[in-house]
């Protein structure tokens, strides 16, 4: 394994001089709020494969030149989570990413694919599953970790040149490349923003808040954001939801009228003032900037018949254009899009290679200037002129 500055060094510029780089991390995250970093995989061609020591090594800043290097590939497979903990252990923001997941999407295949799977489609070749849920920061290493390790970057290089092969068939670059600029900005690894933490708290009492109340567990909800963040803990290990949400019914100002779940003296000693000040900045909220229920849309069912028309549509479109589904929009964001009409500009599917390839249909047939018809290819959806479907 490379464990010291001087073979970290060495190996980085080497792997500076390719035209393309694998990578991969292997960490822990059972008792944290961040993942810890174990074994970073870094491969150079198929019998080139290293793995680096990351707890052994004090500055992993010649890993950050790599990642943020534009003229080198750095090839992953479904990269966010690994970039975000590379990000982080480097300071490097990664520039020039090519994620096989996601490619993978553009030739037909799901981009959601496995690793194992991809390797089977594009490169022949059956990994053994041995390690998938194992201890990478104990040392040394097993014989079966260090296989498992090495092998999930061994293959991707070879696993993304026959990608791009299948992508030139298809006259698919330029929307790889333009897809792969997602991973280029920092919005992509920041940290979730504790001020939007409110929307993930989950438990009983929830449905029955008041505006006034949602106010408030919203600055609960973010304190505890906050203090998981710096502690280092998962959020629950502060305080669970339903304790929160208990917090946000009694709207107590003093630490001892503190109650709810797993809620102890020691715990109102150690939050207490903390806690009563984030229900005081919730009181605090004038009423129109606090969160409202969830409420029915006006016109529900029928933007939901519009969504799914919609839905089919696409699904049939990338049926037959052997593109998956799920590289062009969710139902979510089809239903944003109904929503909005057909004036509509922010949305993701009418931006760069999606508004070529369906995002222009999508807006004709929500201006009523075309139709779904089902005796498309196969039996697919496909749009028709509006007079031929009248």
């Amino acid at each position: 394994m490379v464990d010291t500055a001087e073979a970290l060094t060495t190996l980085i510029a080497r792997a500076c001089e390719a035209e393309a780089v694998a990578l991969d991390t292997e960490f822990v995250w059972e008792r944290t709020y961040y993942p810890r970093l174990g074994v970073i995989q870094l491969g150079l061609g198929e019998d080139d494969v290293h793995l680096l020591d990351a707890p052994a090594l004090d500055d992993l800043t010649p890993l950050g030149t790599l990642l943020a290097d534009p003229s080198v590939v750095k090839v992953l497979h479904d990269a966010v989570q690994d970039l975000t903990i590379l990000r982080r252990a480097t300071g490097a923001l990664p520039q020039n990413i090519f994620d096989t997941q996601r490619a993978a999407g553009f030739i037909g295949l799901s981009s959601t694919i496995s690793l194992q799977d991809l390797f089977i489609e594009m490169v022949g070749i059956t990994l053994p599953k041995g390690a998938t849920r194992t201890n990478w920061l104990q040392r040394p290493l097993s014989d079966t970790q260090r296989d498992y390790a090495e092998d999930d970057v061994r293959y991707l290089l070879t696993a993304r040149q026959r990608l791009l092969d299948r992508a030139v068939e298809r006259d698919r670059t330029a929307w790889i490349e333009e897809e792969m600029q997602r991973y280029a900005g920092p919005a992509q690894y920041a940290d979730p923003d504790p001020r939007e933490q409110g929307a993930r708290v989950k438990g009983r009492g929830l449905g029955r808040l008041s505006p006034s109340q949602r106010a408030v567990l919203r600055e609960l909800a973010a304190w505890r954001e906050e203090e998981a963040q710096q502690r280092d803990v998962p959020r629950r290990r502060v305080l669970e939801d339903e304790a929160l949400i208990e917090i946000a019914q009694r709207r107590p100002d003093r630490p001892e009228r503190i109650e709810g779940k797993g809620i102890r003296n020691r715990e109102r000693e150690r939050f207490g003032r903390a806690l009563v000040e984030a229900v005081r900045r919730g009181l605090s909220v004038p009423p129109e900037e606090r969160p409202a229920r969830a409420a029915k849309h006006p016109d529900e069912d029928r933007i939901t018949a519009r969504t799914l028309v919609l839905q089919a549509f696409v699904a049939g479109r990338c049926a037959r254009e052997e593109l998956d589904a799920g590289l062009i929009a969710t139902r979510a964001d089809l239903k944003a899009l109904t929503e909005d009409g057909p004036e509509a500009t922010q949305h993701a599917v009418l931006q760069g290679w999606r508004r070529t390839f369906i995002g222009e249909d999508l807006l004709a047939l929500l201006r009523g200037e075309g139709a779904v018809s089902l005796d498309g290819p196969k039996g697919w959806p496909q749009l028709v002129a509006k007079a031929l479907a009248e």
